[in-house]
Order: structure tokens, then C-alpha cells, then sequence
């Protein structure tokens, strides 16, 4: 198994905009992918940054604005690779799955926000291309909604979408777990 820490839209927009990530607890969320990117680093595993970029009439992730920025604390870390994306899937117009294919990866380890939207449909398209996918359950998050066909929290539509996950399409674990593997993984650059 071959991974790469595919670290998704971790943007200020989650932060201090109007889709404000409030389940898990975005500090602790964030803290976690900052562990995950620095268990990474240590082991050899690869790191990719994705930023989405969104339209001015849209009204979030437009370049240039506060929201598009990444987090200072993840665009600071080493990374190997910095895409942008315009739909859902990391791995949807951009270089992601050639990058891979290039380097013999064929695990995604994912992180970042929103579990049902761009985690998921990421996940999902994993699949479909024969990658495999790994989600990293206390290093995503989402916040709830309201729509005129009903509404979820957004403790209940992480939980959801992470138990659809876990049926058909991904291994979910927590950091820890995960750092623990990627250490004991052979080849691993570091035990520490």
C-alpha cells in the first residue's frame, strides 16, 4: 500500500465565513489533520494540499478573499503538491490522479472539510478510478443544514456520511490509529 494524505479545503472560509465547520469541533478537526501532515512528513507519505475555488457570484472560496486563503497553520507545513479545485472531487479536473499514477500511489488518506461533500464525493471517485480511500474520521467535519426537504445536524450528517463510507467505499479510522500505522507501515522513514 502506497498513501497520500490528501489534506482537502482547509480554508479559512470554514473558519471565520459563513459555512462554519461546527461538528467535530473544528479546532480539535484541525488539530488532527495538522497531526495526520506532520506523522506524514516524518514517514515519507506524501501530502497534497486542496484549495477550493469557487465563483464571485457564488459568494465563498473566491480567490483573493479571506475564505479562499488556506489555513495559516496548514499552508505553513510541508506539502508536496498544492492544487486547486473547482468541483467536488479533488481528483475531478485536476492533476491529482496523474500525480498519483505517477508516484505508484494507490491509497488516499483523507482529510479536511466537508465529510459529505468533498470528502465523500472524493472518496467516491477514488473508487471509480481503482484507488482505494481511508478518511480520517476526527480530522473532517461539516456543519448542519436546513433545506425544504428537512434538516440534520451536523453531528448526524458527519456520522451518516462516514457509516455510507465505510459501507462501500472507504476505511475510516481515527488520527491516531492512522499515525500509528503509517509509522509501523515497512518503508516507513521514521518509528519515532
Amino acid at each position: 500500500m502506497a498513501r497520500a494524505l490528501i489534506v482537502i479545503d482547509v480554508q479559512e472560509e470554514y473558519f471565520t465565513g459563513a459555512l462554519r465547520i461546527s461538528y467535530p469541533d473544528p479546532h480539535i478537526s484541525l488539530s488532527n489533520i495538522l497531526r495526520a501532515m506532520e506523522a506524514a512528513t516524518k514517514t515519507g507519505v506524501p501530502v497534497v494540499l486542496v484549495r477550493h475555488t469557487g465563483l464571485p457570484e457564488e459568494g465563498v472560496f473566491v480567490p483573493g478573499t479571506p475564505g479562499w486563503d488556506l489555513r495559516p497553520e496548514v499552508a505553513v507545513r510541508p506539502h508536496d503538491l498544492l492544487l486547486d479545485k473547482e468541483q467536488a472531487s479533488a481528483l475531478q479536473d485536476t492533476d491529482l490522479a496523474g500525480w498519483l499514477a505517477e508516484r505508484s500511489i494507490d491509497t488516499l488518506t483523507l482529510a479536511g472539510y466537508m465529510t459529505q461533500h468533498c470528502i465523500d464525493s472524493t472518496s467516491r471517485h477514488a473508487g471509480i478510478l481503482g484507488l482505494n480511500a481511508e478518511i480520517l474520521s476526527d480530522a473532517t467535519g461539516t456543519l448542519a443544514f436546513r433545506t425544504p426537504i428537512g434538516q440534520v445536524t451536523a453531528e448526524e450528517l458527519h456520522r451518516a456520511t462516514l457509516v455510507a463510507q465505510r459501507v462501500g467505499f472507504a476505511q475510516i479510522l481515527e488520527t491516531a490509529e492512522w499515525v500509528e500505522q503509517v509509522r509501523a507501515a515497512p518503508g516507513s522513514q521514521s518509528t519515532a
